[in-house]
This record gives structure tokens, C-alpha cells and sequence, in this order.
């Protein structure tokens, strides 16, 4: 059996576009409620300039106040050197950096170039210098809607570059859900052929409703770290018509009902997934929450179990 790895970014990447201010109690109560239902990982927040995600402003008091769990990582995203420095005394597990492999989309969202990014992501992980293990996420991969494709070679070569700097791990990122099954497919076998040492994990949007088929081609491919948001959450401020993120529970519940071994509790983790709305005040994405388990259930009627 295929153990698959689950990072959860609801508070971090499904929060920060949310138009009305989510109290830090929420947040910290949602994360102590995800630790316990077996990710490996949950993005907590990000240390970019609360000016710039005032929904995120207190970052340094969520990472004081979560109940950390073992086996659980808590990572956090971090844009700079100054949101390094932060973020060092916040005693993450892992520093995510963020840039994107579209030339557009990086200057519409981080308002500089490609080069630019790389050299500051460069400062960034060497003023780490180890201390903290990095991740790097390489946004638009699959696609990008100002520029359409983004060619796999260049993806390749970002990784490269990030591989030479040690970091441990890059996320490929379907930022807006341009992504297909066979396309997912090439890349998830071509980044395993050729980097075996990085932690590969990816992350899907469903914007074309594409997301869980994505997951599950991936899978099949090998890949076994995946990012998900619990409802559903999240979307590119800077991508037009980019909806939110892969459903965690969807997503899990799948890969649970096919015979991988999440180590998700999905039964608790659906508990909090019917609570989100009330957070976030709004209904939220997420279909498992609505329709029910596949599974475990209806149990056989007493005649089928008489024949096994």
C-alpha cells in the first residue's frame, strides 16, 4: 500500500484572500484541529508584510499559539529576508519560498522578474544557511493565463538551480488549474528521473475541474506529497478566474476509498470541514462534506457477510 503525504494550506494559502479578517482564535483552534487528524504537514500563514496580506498580520501570534504536535511539520511562507528573520524566531519547521516559472505572472504577482526572484530566493537561502529546510514552490507550471504555456524545460531548469542551492523540497504548482492528466503524468516522471534526492510534492487547483484527476494521475505517476486546502479554499489573486485549491478531504477521500494510505482520519477531519463555513462566512467548495463517505457507511446486509 502507497502512503501518500498530505500538506494542508487552508490558513495560509485558503485564508489570505478572504475579504473579511478571520480572528487569530479561529485560526489557531482550525490548526490544532487539522494536527490532529495525521497531515504531514500544514502551511500555517505567511511572513510577507501585513500591508500586503493584512488577513496574515499576525503570523508571529498564530505560530505562538498553535499546539504542535509530533510527526506534524508546520510550515511557513516566506517572501524575503526580512520574512526570514521572522519567521526564524517563529521556529517553523520549513521555510516555503514562492516564485513563479511565467515571466508575467511573476511580475504581476511579486512585481519583479524571474531573475530577480531567483536572486532573492538565492539571498534568502543562504542567510538560512541550513538552519531551516527549504522548500521551494514553482508557480504556474502547468500553464499560465497571461502567457499559455510554460514549457517543461523550464521548469526543469528553476529546479535545477533550486537543487543546486540544497534546498530539500519543490512544490509544482497548478496556480490556475490549466493542468491535465497526461501533462501532470510527463512532468511528475520526468522531475522524479531526474531529481530523486528533492522532496516533490504538488499542488493542483480545480479550476477547470480537473483537480482530483490531476491528483490521481500524479499518484499513479508516484508522486506521494501532495498540498490540498480543507473546503476547497484559496485561489491566485493575480490569476483571473483562478479558483480555489484541490479539496483536502475530496482529494483524500479518494485516495483512501482506492486503497492508499493517507493517515488521514477522514471521519475527524470532516468534522472540520462542516465548520468552516461558519469561519469564513461563506459556503465553501468541498463535495465529500455534503455528500457523505463512500464507504464504511452501509455496512453488508448480514446475508453477504454469511458468503465471505
Amino acid at each position: 500500500m502507497t502512503r501518500i503525504y498530505f500538506n494542508d494550506v487552508v490558513t495560509r494559502d485558503g485564508f489570505q484572500i478572504e475579504p473579511n479578517f478571520i480572528p487569530t482564535e479561529d485560526k489557531v483552534r482550525l490548526i490544532n484541529g487539522l494536527s490532529e487528524c495525521g497531515f504531514a504537514k500544514i502551511e500555517v500563514t505567511s511572513f510577507t508584510s501585513p500591508k500586503a496580506i493584512p488577513m496574515l498580520r499576525d503570523a508571529e501570534e498564530v505560530m505562538g499559539k498553535i499546539k504542535r504536535v509530533a510527526g506534524v511539520e508546520y510550515t511557513v511562507l516566506v517572501p524575503n529576508l526580512r520574512g526570514a528573520e521572522r519567521a526564524l524566531e517563529s521556529r517553523a519547521d520549513e521555510f516555503n519560498l514562492v516564485m513563479s516559472t511565467s515571466e508575467m505572472h511573476n511580475l504581476a504577482n511579486l512585481r519583479m522578474t524571474r531573475e530577480k526572484s531567483f536572486a532573492g530566493l538565492t539571498e534568502v537561502i543562504r542567510y538560512v544557511d541550513g538552519r531551516t529546510p527549504i522548500n521551494v514552490s514553482l508557480s504556474t507550471s502547468f500553464g499560465c493565463p497571461m502567457e499559455g504555456e510554460v514549457p517543461q524545460e523550464v521548469i526543469e531548469l528553476f529546479a535545477q538551480r533550486f537543487a543546486d542551492l540544497g534546498v530539500r523540497g519543490l512544490t509544482i504548482c497548478d496556480t490556475t488549474g490549466m493542468a491535465n492528466p497526461s501533462q501532470v503524468a510527463k512532468m511528475a516522471e520526468s522531475l522524479q528521473k531526474k531529481f530523486p534526492k528533492l522532496q516533490l510534492t504538488f499542488h493542483f487547483h480545480n479550476t477547470r475541474g480537473m483537480g482530483l484527476a490531476n491528483v490521481l494521475a500524479a499518484a499513479q505517476a508516484g508522486i506521494i506529497r501532495f498540498d490540498g486546502s480543507l473546503g476547497g479554499l484559496g485561489g491566485c489573486p493575480y490569476a483571473p478566474g483562478a479558483s480555489g485549491n484541490i479539496s483536502s478531504e475530496d482529494a483524500i477521500h479518494m485516495l483512501d476509498a482506492m486503497g492508499y494510505d493517507t493517515g488521514i482520519d477522514i471521519p475527524k477531519l470532516l468534522g472540520f470541514a462542516r465548520e468552516l463555513p461558519m469561519i469564513v462566512g461563506h459556503a465553501v467548495p468541498g463535495q465529500v462534506v455534503k455528500a457523505g463517505l463512500t464507504y464504511d457507511l452501509h455496512p453488508a446486509p448480514s446475508f453477504i457477510n454469511d458468503l465471505r
